[in-house]
């Protein structure tokens, strides 16, 4: 879904001029976009990994991995719509763009897949009765120790929560746990600019993704375009 956004919002922007500019070429267009597609190709990511996954039956990595990336991908969804739509401008607010009915549907996934509350309590369950679970993603998640200071910094915070299992943190646990594995599978097998894009804008001292378009000044947002627009 946040991908069908995206790519609407690329086209879009590709193509529409305004200020005697291609909306796409602007600095800060650039940068809400690049931060829209590091947000799908994480999701992307994470959702091919746990598919590898339940094909090779790997079920204490599902276990815990699962409920995780359900939360934060269902959480990340209708925030990334929302600013694809604005991309659109009043374009993307009639029906005939189809992104209202993204947009309608977008918070929807929270319903299907288990509301946020019901997943993270899933992962803290997983956690407390299926230790196993815990070392099949810390596996994963450390297959890419080394290769970031604040990745590595970001996975010794996750054994924090890990320790604490406080209910009222459960949320916070999820969101980490997703966001390692998230920044794992990048530093693994993406391009450089990528992944150093998704650990420098997710895992910062002052806390993960807020808005789209807030990413460091030194993300090299036209290399994250590139990677989404057709040539």
């Amino acid at each position: 879904m946040t991908k069908a956004a995206l790519t609407e919002a690329v086209h879009h922007t590709t193509h529409r001029r305004a200020f005697g500019s291609v909306l796409a070429d602007t600095p800060l267009m650039q940068a809400v976009l690049g931060d829209l597609a590091l947000e799908a190709e994480a999701a992307t990511a994470l959702a091919m990994r746990l598919a590898g996954a339940v094909d090779r039956e790997e079920r204490a990595l599902l276990r815990l991995a699962l409920p995780a990336s359900k939360y934060l991908v269902c959480k990340r969804a209708p925030a990334a719509v929302a600013e694809a739509l604005e991309c659109l401008g009043g374009n993307g607010y009639v029906e005939e763009s189809g992104l209202p009915r993204l947009y309608r549907e977008a918070p929807l996934n929270s319903i299907w897949e288990g509301s946020g509350n019901v997943t993270a309590l899933d992962v803290l369950r997983a956690v407390g009765r299926e230790p196993e679970s815990v070392d099949a993603v810390f596996e994963e998640i450390e297959a890419a120790s080394g290769a970031d200071a604040w990745f590595d910094r970001a996975v010794r915070e996750l054994r924090t929560e890990l320790r604490g299992r406080e209910e009222r943190r459960a949320r916070r646990l999820a969101e980490l746990l997703a966001l390692c594995l998230q920044g794992s599978l990048l530093l693994r097998y993406s391009p450089d600019e990528v992944a150093s894009a998704f650990v420098s804008s997710r895992f910062l001292p002052d806390g993960p993704w807020r808005t789209a378009g807030t990413l460091p000044a030194e993300t090299p947002t036209k290399v994250l375009l590139e990677r989404v627009t057709p040539a």
